[in-house]
């Protein structure tokens, strides 16, 4: 039967794409969960591959493998892995590289939702940690046991701004035979790229700096070698943390202005932590841009720039912590980061309200400690944004 003997309702049902003779320059959005064959077996194969034909949106789409390219691209990885949230990429290597009873060491500094993960591991699947202060390579081999499976590190620890050095402590884990895994969410694939430095897996918070627009939750996971790639995927096939196509197309989008963003993003932060660090009401201020923070030498060494991110605590504590967030105007109180505006947040009752005072304390966090992720706006602006708000 020809599709012009077919019923008006058979028809209507059955509409196909035109041809496409000339390549598009943005990447086309694949909104499509489901993809048809004409041969059984070639459908079944791809079901098992990740680097088969488009079978189903949970286990590979087109714009989503698009922004994987892009990303294992500029991570110099092998492969990456669209997930649905940042929490959705750490939770998949978490979950598809540990097993009952391993044993993890943690750099002592990271993010909240990170944090409370792997408590929640430890609670139910007797999996062990070991923080680091991260400080000394040293401390991996002293923290090494029979049952240690994987190093985890944050490029620039959120919310303090720590910069781990990279290189010695991914040598450190390599030596001891561990999988190393490194969040580099905060200093992007421009400014460090930790996969060049040994790596074996790196992720992102998509929402953050990638995306950049305050409009789209995702993830993604590089993987620098194949032995790792496949058995992630298949288990984030099964997980189901898989990434949108439409939020894909939004990260796509995003990345394109990366370069541009980062730039000023990073020259405003100079401008401001440096009035910040001059200010009364403040009692210190941690940008490892400073000469005055603990990690410069390193951030010098292993950063392309010093990032957006600075942590200051006020000299007022938790009280004038939570009197700036009411008081900015132009910057925006808010949970996350990375976006073209400013936002100001709490810690202590926000981002890391997982952690209990001792935690709290060993990271650094104060009462008084609010980090600042600094936008593109003009940096006069801001400065004069956060002078008020101080006052006040």
């Amino acid at each position: 039967m020809t599709a012009t003997e077919q019923q008006p309702a058979t028809r209507a049902v059955h509409v196909s794409p035109p041809p496409v003779d000339a390549r598009p320059i943005s990447v086309p959005i694949y909104q499509a969960a489901n993809f048809a064959f004409d041969d059984p077996d070639a459908l079944a194969e791809s079901m098992e591959r990740p680097d088969g034909a488009f079978v189903y949106s949970r286990y590979g789409n087109p714009t989503i493998r698009a922004l994987e390219n892009a990303l294992a691209d500029l991570e110099g990885g092998v492969a990456g892995i669209a997930t649905a949230s940042g929490m959705g990429a750490i939770n998949t290597v978490l979950l598809s590289m540990l097993n009952a009873g391993d044993h993890i060491i943690v750099q002592r500094c990271l993010y909240g939702g990170t944090y409370a993960s792997m408590r929640d591991l430890t609670t139910r699947f007797g999996i062990e940690l070991t923080f680091l202060p991260g400080k000394d390579p040293a401390e991996v081999a002293a923290a090494v046991r029979p049952n240690t499976r994987l190093l985890y590190l944050e490029t620039v620890a959120n919310p303090m701004t720590d910069v781990i050095d990279l290189p010695a402590f991914l040598a450190a884990g390599r030596q001891a035979g561990l999988t190393t895994v490194v969040d580099n969410t905060f200093a992007t694939p421009l400014l460090c790229r930790p996969i060049e430095l040994g790596a074996d897996v790196v992720l992102h918070s998509a929402t953050k700096y990638l995306g950049g627009h305050s409009d789209v939750i995702g993830g993604i996971i590089v993987l620098a070698r194949e032995r790792h790639y496949r058995p992630t995927w298949h288990y984030a096939t099964e997980l189901g943390a898989c990434a949108d196509p439409f939020a894909a197309w939004l990260t796509i989008r995003g990345l394109q202005t990366l370069p541009l963003r980062i730039r000023q993003q990073c020259a405003n932060a100079r401008v401001l932590a440096d009035r910040l660090a001059a200010h009364p009401a403040v009692a210190s201020v941690r940008w490892p841009g400073r000469a005055d923070h603990p990690d410069h030498e390193v951030a010098t060494r292993h950063l392309a720039d010093y990032g957006a991110i600075i942590s200051f605590d006020l000299a007022g504590g938790r009280e004038a912590g939570y009197a700036l967030g009411k008081q900015v105007r132009l910057a925006q109180l808010a949970g996350s980061l990375g976006g073209v505006e400013t936002t100001v947040m709490h810690p202590a009752s926000t981002s890391h309200r997982q952690l209990d005072q001792e935690a709290l304390a060993a990271a650094g966090i104060g009462a008084g400690t609010v980090r600042l992720s600094v936008g593109i706006e003009d940096a006069g602006d801001l400065w004069a944004d956060l002078e008020q708000a101080l006052a006040a």
